[in-house]
């Protein structure tokens, strides 16, 4: 394979083939940040395994590692973090480039506001861009001084300030990194600090805040927790991500003959969303071997080949499949009938514009979809027609162009993606692994 170099990487995906056998796809990235950050502020040292060691997870680690914390690894996915304590860590010697991580950044400054010296974090060009108001801003209601630019983007200048307080705060949307973001920040303030969420999101903070001793309180959609306690060390097993299995599952139910078991599978409730609607579009998956793995639910994906049909989204579904939906977007391209996705303006400012980045994919190979404000219309080709191939402009972001690759196991001519290094933010080894269940994908310099 080739390795990636200043020119970027492209996609060249083969039309056809099936995905067949077992694979775990790596670990959980959203869990991986938030072991680093906990296990940071622990009291004692803490064993993590199944730890995602792509560009966003190892972000924060060497955020953590410039604030004095010592840790060994990653090795294989295993780190050993010597926690600092609630109050241990200490200035970087400079600004913290956090690349392309928009999770490192938003829980970042929550937990950076209580801090007793200043703190600048950075990010690349598209980091830059995304909206950083709405965190920063229910995090000045808590006292927290943070500095953007005038649009409200990073860099974020953090300065110290005397004291944080708890606020009751009723999150306006649905999202997993402002409630998370608030917690951290909750733990350095005086009080109960009490959010409410209009929608329930992802709850690994909440999951892991109990496994390292601190309690939260959680009734239907709002959260509760007391500043000022202590976190304890404690092992942390990261499951494998739903969203990096989300591409295999929509994979394997759109080629025909295909048989693959996806091991180990995070199948939290709160990130559950995917299975929920390619089940609901008639998906032949069946959840396996269901236990428990750390603070997590976890299980086989056990998914079939089958014909699709088009849905309605229910709103209610999206904060739980937020991160899936440019691999569900494939599965609707090749679905019976049309799929309508409303009430998802969140996608709007994810790496990418990924309602528009998607329907310009999805027009290129020959799939009617239709932007709008907050969502998406897509006309399903059905099961007996093939898609096109061509030239996928991915605009930098990962998940458009793991979706795009998936998207040539029903085309009709090869599928070429551009711009795709920041795969490896997400999913180190995405192509060898794809490869490996059957996909006819290779990478190239661009």
């Amino acid at each position: 394979m080739m390795t990636r170099d200043a020119a970027g990487i492209r996609f060249e995906v083969a039309p056809g083939g099936a995905l067949r056998g077992r694979l775990r796809v790596p670990g959980d990235k959203s869990i991986s940040h938030r072991a680093v950050m906990l296990a940071a502020l622990a009291d004692g040292s803490t064993e993590v395994s199944g730890f995602l060691e792509g560009a966003d997870s190892l972000a924060t680690l060497v955020a953590f590692r410039a604030m004095g914390v010592q840790a060994e690894g990653p090795h294989s996915g295993r780190l050993l973090i010597h926690g600092v304590g609630l109050n241990g860590l200490r200035a970087a010697p400079g600004p913290m480039d956090l690349g392309n991580s928009g999770t490192s950044m938003r829980l970042l400054a929550g937990l950076l506001a209580g801090q007793t010296f200043p703190s600048t974090l950075t990010g690349d060009a598209s980091l830059s861009r995304r909206p950083m108001r709405r965190v920063t801003e229910p995090l000045a209601t808590m006292g927290a001084d943070i500095r953007t630019t005038a649009a409200g983007t990073a860099p974020l200048h953090i300065m110290p300030v005397p004291r944080l307080d708890a606020i009751e705060y009723a999150l306006p949307v649905a999202s997993a990194q402002v409630k998370s973001s608030l917690l951290l920040a909750g733990l350095y303030a005086d009080g109960i600090t009490d959010i409410t969420e209009p929608a329930p999101t992802r709850d690994h903070t909440e999951r892991m805040l109990r496994a390292f001793g601190w309690p939260v309180q959680t009734s239907g959609n709002r959260i509760r927790l007391v500043g000022g306690q202590r976190l304890r060390a404690a092992p942390i097993a990261i499951p494998a991500d739903i969203s990096s299995a989300a591409f295999f599952l929509v994979g394997a139910s759109i080629a025909p003959g295909s048989d693959l078991i996806l091991e180990q599978v995070g199948i939290n409730p709160t990130r559950a969303g995917i299975l929920t609607l390619l089940q609901a579009m008639g998906a032949d998956i069946s959840i396996e071997n269901p236990r428990q793995f750390g603070a997590e639910p976890v299980a086989d994906l056990h998914v079939r080949s089958a014909p699709l049909r088009g849905i309605r989204i229910p709103e209610a579904q999206v904060p739980l499949a937020i991160d899936e939906f440019p691999a569900l977007f494939i599965a609707a391209a090749c679905a019976d009938g049309e799929t309508l996705l409303t009430g998802a303006t969140e996608l709007r400012v994810k790496e990418s514009d990924r309602i528009a980045v998607m329907a310009a994919g999805l027009d290129a190979i020959g799939v009617v979809a239709e932007p709008r404000a907050d969502g998406l219309r897509i006309g399903g080709r059905g099961a007996a027609a093939l898609l096109g191939g061509g030239q996928i402009h991915s605009h930098g972001d990962h998940r458009i162009a793991m979706a795009f690759a998936m998207a040539a196991l029903r085309a009709a001519a090869p599928i070429q993606i551009e711009d795709c290094s920041n795969v490896g933010t997400s999913f180190p080894g995405f192509a060898d692994l794809a490869v490996a269940a059957g996909l006819g994908i290779t990478e190239a310099c661009a």
